[in-house]
C-alpha cells in the first residue's frame, strides 16, 4: 500500500529541513526528506552562523566541518558591527548603527562565523545521510493527509513523473515562507505582513575590495539617491551581495531590474565607475508573520514556514535550525518510547512565544537601520546575543521557570530553570570541554560533592519512568573539574545542589540547596523528571 514507511518525513531541503533531518539522525530517528529543488543552494544565502548554531552543530558532530567552511577569520567583520555610508568609497567617514554582542569565552564554546548556504548546506546534506536520512532532490510534495496514526503523503519525482505513496508517522513543514504544508492545513499568520520589497544582487566587482580597504563590518548601508542598499561581505567577496529596496506602490517591478541597471545602482552605490558583473538576482519580500499554531496534530512547522521576518539581524536560518533542534529531540524521545504526545506539544508552547519576539525584534532593526524608529522601538531594542542564546522557555518540560518575558533586557544565564544552561569549562581526565558538550541525548543531572543524594533520587526516578538521564559530579576533584571558574556559582548552587539540563541544553529544573532540605528528595526528583518528559509520574 505504501511504497515508503518512515518515522518524520521533511518537506524542505533548506537550512531548517537538513538540519532536522541531521538532528533526528543523529538521535537514531531515520527521516525522508523532499526537495523540489535539484541541489542545495547556489547562491551564499544567510551567512551568519550564530554562536548557539555553531553549539547544535557541534554537538551533532559535524563542527569541524562547518568551522573549516570559513574563509579566514570572520570574526573580525561580525565585531565591526552595521554601517551606513553615502557611498562605498566615502567608508571612511562610515555611521556606526549597530554594534551587537553576538559570543563570547563565558558565554559559548563557539562562535559566530560568516558562511553562506551554498557552501554549509553541502555539510547538513552528506552528515545526514551519514547518520541515514533519505533526502531526495527533484521530488514535491503533491499531497498528504493526517490522521490519530500517522500522515499520509504523495510525492512526485520531477525527472520521472512517477508517485511515491509515503507513511510517516510525523511530518515537519519546513518549506519556507511559502508553505505548501502550511496553507494545507489551513494555519493562519499574524503580523505586519510586507514592509518592503527588495533584490538581492550577487555580482562580482573586483575593485570593490580595494575600494573598502581594511574597514570591517557586517552589513554596510548605502544612502545614495535616498534610497538605502546593503552590502554584506560575511561569505567572501565572491560574489558580493548587495540589496536595494523597490517600491511597487510606486509601479517598480522586480524584473525592472535588468542587468544593466543592477550595474549603475552598484556603481552609484560605490561612488566610483568600477567593472561589475553580475551573476545572479532574487527578488523577495521583508514581511512579519507568525504563524497562529506551529503544531496540527501529527504535522509540525518549522523555520520560515512557521515564522517570517526582515533579515535584519541575522535571525531567519538560524532560528529555524533552533526550531529543528528542540522539535527533533523531542519527536526522538517520542520515537524511542520515553517521552509523550504532550513533551510534543512544548515545541509549540516554547517555539512560537520566541518567534514571535524574534520578529518584532527584527522590525525594530529594520526601522533602526532606515530611519524611522521611534524612542520606543530604541527602548525595545534587545541585544543580539540575548535573542540568539539568552532566550526563555515556560512549558510544561520547565519547572519553576519564573514568570519572565522571552527576552529579557539582559543576558542572564545563571541556570535558572527555562533557560541554556551556562557554558563553563571543564577538565575529564586529560580532556578538556564545556559543559554544553555534556548535553545531546539524556537529561543529565549536575551536583557538587554533596549532591549525591540528588544524584540517587534521579537514578531511581529514571529507571521507573523509563527516561534516560545522567548524573555527573562537578568539583575540584571529581569527575568533572572546573577549569575557568566556579561552576556552581556559573549555576547558581549552593553546596549541595543540583540542576536537571534537557537534552537541548535548556535547564528543566534546579535546586539551590542540598536534599536536605526537602522531605522526600525521591518524590521531588521523580515528579520533576515526569514533567521534563511530559510523562505519568
Amino acid at each position: 500500500m505504501y511504497d515508503v514507511k518512515i518515522p518524520v518525513l521533511i518537506v524542505g531541503g533548506g537550512p531548517v529541513g537538513l538540519s532536522t533531518a541531521l538532528f533526528s539522525g543523529r538521535r537514531g530517528v531515520a527521516t525522508m526528506l523532499l526537495e523540489k529543488r535539484d541541489s542545495t543552494s547556489m547562491l551564499p544565502r544567510a551567512p551568519g552562523l550564530q554562536a548557539r548554531t555553531m553549539e547544535l552543530f557541534r554537538a551533532a558532530g559535524l563542527g569541524k566541518e562547518i568551522r573549516a567552511l570559513e574563509k579566514g577569520n570572520s570574526h573580525a567583520y561580525f565585531e565591526g558591527g552595521i554601517i551606513k555610508v553615502d557611498t562605498f568609497s566615502d567608508i571612511d567617514n562610515a555611521e556606526l548603527l549597530e554594534s551587537p554582542s553576538l559570543d563570547g569565552p563565558t558565554v559559548s564554546p563557539e562562535r559566530v562565523m560568516g558562511c553562506g548556504q551554498d557552501r554549509y548546506e553541502k555539510v547538513l546534506v552528506a552528515k545526514a545521510r551519514e547518520y541515514g536520512a533519505d533526502i531526495r532532490f527533484n521530488t514535491k510534495l503533491v499531497s498528504f493527509a493526517a490522521d490519530e496514526e500517522g500522515v499520509t503523503a504523495v510525492a512526485e519525482e520531477s525527472a520521472t513523473g512517477r508517485r511515491l505513496t509515503i507513511r510517516a508517522d510525523y511530518l515537519v513543514g519546513a518549506d519556507g515562507a511559502g508553505s505548501r504544508v502550511r496553507r494545507a492545513l489551513g494555519v493562519e499568520r499574524v503580523g505586519r505582513g510586507t514592509v518592503f520589497n527588495a533584490l538581492s544582487i550577487y555580482f562580482r566587482a573586483p575593485e570593490l575590495e580595494k575600494l573598502l580597504g581594511d574597514r570591517k563590518f557586517i552589513l554596510c548601508y548605502a544612502s545614495v539617491g535616498g534610497s538605502l542598499m546593503g552590502l554584506s561581505r560575511l561569505h567572501g567577496c565572491d560574489p558580493w551581495l548587495a540589496a536595494p529596496i523597490y517600491y511597487p506602490e510606486k509601479g517598480e517591478k522586480a524584473e525592472d531590474y535588468t542587468d544593466e541597471r543592477c550595474v549603475e545602482i552598484v556603481r552609484r552605490a560605490a561612488g566610483k565607475d568600477i567593472d561589475v558583473e553580475i551573476t545572479a538576482k532574487v527578488p523577495w519580500q521583508g514581511a512579519q508573520l507568525v504563524s497562529e499554531t506551529f503544531r496540527v496534530g501529527r504535522v509540525f512547522l518549522a523555520g520560515d514556514a512557521a515564522h517570517v521576518h526582515p533579515p535584519a539581524g541575522g535571525f531567519g536560518a538560524n532560528t529555524g535550525i533552533h526550531d529543528a533542534h528542540n522539535l527533533s529531540w523531542k519527536l526522538a524521545a517520542v520515537h524511542h518510547g520515553w517521552g509523550s504526545d504532550a513533551l510534543l506539544d512544548t515545541y509549540d508552547a516554547e517555539r512560537r512565544p520566541l518567534g514571535t519576539a524574534m520578529s518584532e525584534q527584527a522590525l525594530v532593526r529594520n526601522r533602526i537601520r532606515h530611519g524611522y524608529a521611534t524612542e520606543q522601538d530604541r527602548a525595545d531594542f534587545v541585544d543580539d546575543v540575548i535573542i540568539t542564546l539568552g532566550y526563555r522557555y515556560r512549558s510544561s518540560s520547565v519547572v519553576g521557570a519564573p514568570a519572565s518575558k522571552v527576552l529579557t533586557p539582559d543576558l542572564k544565564l545563571t541556570g535558572e530553570p527555562g533557560t541554556r544552561a551556562p557554558h563553563v569549562w571543564l577538565r575529564r581526565g586529560e580532556e578538556e570541554l564545556s559543559t554544553i558538550d555534556l548535553f545531546w541525548d539524556d537529561f543529565v543531572l549536575l551536583h557538587g560533592p554533596g549532591g549525591e543524594a540528588w544524584a540517587k533520587a534521579a537514578v531511581k526516578a529514571a529507571e521507573r519512568l523509563g527516561v534516560p538521564l545522567r548524573s555527573h559530579a562537578v568539583g575540584p576533584h571529581e569527575e568533572l573539574r572546573p577549569v575557568d571558574r566556579d561552576w556552581a556559582e556559573a549555576y547558581g548552587l549552593g553546596e549541595g545542589g543540583a540542576v536537571l539540563v534537557r537534552p537541548d541544553a535548556f535547564v528543566s529544573w534546579r535546586s539551590a540547596d542540598g536534599p536536605g532540605s526537602v522531605a522526600d528528595p525521591d518524590a521531588v526528583l521523580a515528579d520533576v523528571v515526569a514533567r521534563a518528559a511530559a510523562v505519568a509520574p
